[in-house]
């Protein structure tokens, strides 16, 4: 498998995940957070990056984990 095919299926992958955690996500309690908190929401459904959604919620990791479960967000790997 060429480098240029791995970054194709990598990419796929990314927005599988991504369509995911959209789909299932509970939004009305995502827009029901305050603006930090909705703005690491929408960020960590974007991009799967729960260190840095953490950080910018102002929150640590486990308590963010509460909150995705919270809003339904799965964490896909």
């Amino acid at each position: 498998m060429s480098l240029e095919e791995k970054l194709k299926k990598w990419r796929r992958l990314e927005e599988e995940a991504r369509e995911i955690r959209r789909r299932e996500a509970n939004w009305s309690f995502i827009e029901s957070q305050p603006p930090r908190l909705r703005a690491a929401l929408k960020y960590y459904i974007e991009t799967g990056d729960i260190r840095t959604s953490a950080k910018l919620g102002g929150v640590d990791i486990e308590d963010f984990r509460e909150l995705l479960r919270k809003a339904n967000i799965p964490v896909v790997v």
